[in-house]
């Protein structure tokens, strides 16, 4: 045996480490903040914003602030009490740094300070403080200024007085760490803004200020935004769906308690043909749905059918109804406020309180029940929107089985168009949906066959946003993506579930061309995926292909560029001496203007190419874009491109 192994297998007291204060933060990150990449960072500033509700929601906060500043350091400040300051008799130090440097240590988990909370974990701020390379706490309370500041969650120096206040509140400025967050530590102005108009909505009549120093308005002034909710979740419902033309006047608001739990919802309905359920727990997003969705969904099944059979609106209606059916065209968003949530999977994901499913369907019941009769008209309305979903959804499963009659696992049922890998392991392989058969052509030459499939797309595809869904089923492009990625829609439990469990690629990219036709027709394939394929999105499987938009050359040799500046640089350095004229570059308009060996160079070869992973930050907001961008009001859409015309690059 060498002595290497010797050393292996001696396994001893030694080889035990024991990490102290917040070393196990810093040591596995992704376990406490999810993972390292852009949505950790921006978990940073979401759990020290969740302290500040936190505050709010105990009734002493009203007013909380974000600032980005130019280094990418932020500040969260409220003006709730102020974490306290005083020696901690357990601890012997003071409460702000325990509560700074200590897991599981803070007010949430006293009944008495805190009865609901986001961070129930108790990791929230202390793991902020662990990720970051500085953090500066100053505490207005009592009079006076306290601060406090770290370094890798170390404190640098006691806890300590610095000045008078005639105010309260807590103010937290952190600076991620880039040695942890190694992939970016550049904020996002517009994904921390959805986290904040999120809240406003579901905490009404909260102020929440979120300012950018990185960028500038025209007249000098830090580009900002500012919300604030007086309608709360009916006002929220509007947002989600002012892209959308609605069926019923107003949505439906249901506030109260039922068995101890506070619940908030409004919903309503509109012409489109997708099911749109945003759920929260003490303002956490539960993105997997859980007790309270049930509720919902089994109170409105359950009152809407109890109201249909009664009123003979049924009656000739030959086909059976089925709990989807009166969820078309839904938009819902549920809000409750558990004093204990059991959430399964340490993200906090799904919520798993039983008892909260009896409250909400009781609460919803009642409510809508009230509605229906005292609304005949809008009743009607919604069950004729149910009868007609009814009948799309048969019409949508004879299209489905068409789909999948074949058995794709064994090849035959493939598309014709389809040039397949000959690796059959599907984490290994990835499939390119390729825009146009010119394209694909090329693309099909320069892959590399083992493990890179090519599916050319014809044209562009059909907007699922504005299609019912048998259509979406008798559309033959995405009749090719269902058949060649192997998965299938509908099960026992839920006629519109996803089954990716014979999914033959674990990479789906979408390679277009760089121009203005190839960005529509990556919208028209992401809408499709987010709408029913949501799941390969959240499961990290899609990507967007950046193919390079110039090759700046002189003599034998060139570079690839993806953007101007790239360009100018590319061009000053191969310049050098020479004249600029000697320099030539080539504006790729299309993916077929290069040929086989340079599609591998650039966008194939997984050692060279750049990779766009597409990614929910929020549901809700991807949702609004989504039916603004794909839907039938003009209104909107022209509203968004104006305000951001000056990020788009428009080739003419």
């Amino acid at each position: 045996m060498s002595e290497e192994n010797i050393d292996k297998s001696n396994y001893s007291a030694d080889n035990i480490q024991v990490l102290e204060g917040l070393e196990a933060v810093r040591k596995r990150p992704a376990m406490y903040i999810g993972d390292t990449g852009v949505k950790g960072l921006h978990h940073l500033v979401y759990e020290v914003v969740d302290n500040s509700i936190d505050e709010a929601l105990a009734g002493y906060c009203t007013d909380i602030f974000v600032t980005i500043h130019k280094d990418n350091s932020v500040t969260v400040k409220d003006n709730g009490r102020g974490i306290p300051t005083e020696m901690h008799t357990k601890e012997k130090r003071s409460a702000l740094e325990v509560v700074m440097t200590v897991l599981h240590a803070g007010g949430k988990f006293d009944k008495d300070t805190y009865k609901v909370s986001g961070g129930l974990h108790g990791v929230g701020v202390s793991c902020v403080n662990a990720l970051s390379i500085h953090l500066k706490a100053e505490i207005h309370r009592d009079g006076k200024v306290y601060m406090q500041e770290y370094s890798c969650g170390k404190p640098q120096y006691p806890v300590k007085e610095v000045g008078t206040a005639d105010d309260s509140g807590t103010i937290v400025t952190f600076t991620p760490d880039d040695s942890i967050f190694t992939q970016t530590v550049e904020y996002k102005f517009d994904t921390i803004a959805g986290r904040l108009r999120e809240l406003a909505y579901l905490n009404k009549g909260i102020h929440l200020n979120l300012e950018d120093e990185r960028e500038q308005n025209d007249d000098g002034s830090n580009i900002s935004e500012h919300f604030y909710s007086q309608g709360g979740l009916k006002e929220f419902v509007r947002y989600l769906d002012d892209t959308r033309t609605p069926l019923i006047p107003e949505p439906i608001y249901i506030e109260g308690e039922k068995n101890g739990i506070p619940v908030e919802l409004a919903f309503t309905y509109n012409n489109s043909y997708s099911e749109n359920v945003h759920s929260y727990v003490n303002n956490i997003n539960t993105v997997e749905g859980g007790t309270h969705i049930a509720g919902f969904r089994r109170g409105l099944t359950r009152t809407l059918k109890s109201y249909a059979d009664k009123s003979g609106l049924l009656k000739n209606l030959k086909i059976e109804i089925t709990g989807d059916d009166f969820r078309e065209g839904l938009t819902a968003v549920i809000s409750v406020k558990v004093q204990e949530p059991q959430f399964e999977g340490q993200t906090k994901t799904k919520l798993g309180n039983n008892e909260v499913t009896g409250a909400v369907d009781i609460a919803v019941g009642e409510a809508l029940g009230n509605y229906l009769e005292e609304n005949p008209k809008e009743a009607k309305l919604i069950v004729s929107k149910v009868i007609l979903a009814a009948t799309a959804r048969a019409a949508a499963r004879k299209a489905r089985e068409m789909v999948q009659r074949k058995n794709v696992m064994g090849g035959s049922g493939l598309p014709g168009k389809l040039a397949d890998c000959a690796n059959k392991d599907p984490y290994a392989c990835e499939l390119y949906l390729v825009e146009g058969d010119s394209a694909g052509g090329t693309a099909k030459q320069g892959r590399d066959r083992d493990f890179q499939a090519i599916l050319p797309l014809k044209g562009k595809i059909l907007n699922v946003e504005k299609a019912m869904e048998y259509k979406i089923y008798e559309n033959d492009e995405i009749k090719n993506i269902f058949t060649a990625l192997g998965v299938s829609i509908g099960t026992q439990e839920d006629d519109k579930a996803l089954n990716i469990d014979k999914l033959r690629y674990h990479k789906i990219i979408i390679m277009t061309d760089a121009d203005i036709d190839g960005s529509h027709i990556t919208t028209l394939i992401l809408t499709f995926f987010f709408r029913y394929m949501k799941d390969l999105i959240e499961f990290g499987n899609v990507y967007i292909a950046a193919p390079p938009l110039y090759q700046v050359k002189k003599g034998k040799e060139f570079e690839y560029c993806w953007n101007d500046a790239q360009r100018d640089v590319a061009i000053q350095r191969l310049k050098g001496a020479g004249k600029e004229d000697s320099v030539h570059v080539q504006r790729y308009k299309g993916l077929g203007e290069m040929n086989a060996e340079q599609l591998w160079e650039t966008t194939l070869n997984p050692a060279t190419r750049t990779l766009k992973q597409v990614t929910i930050d929020n549901a809700a907001e991807s949702d609004h874009i989504f039916s603004m961008l794909m839907g039938d009001e003009v209104a909107p859409r022209r509203e968004f491109i104006e305000k951001n015309a000056k990020y788009a690059k428009i080739d003419v």
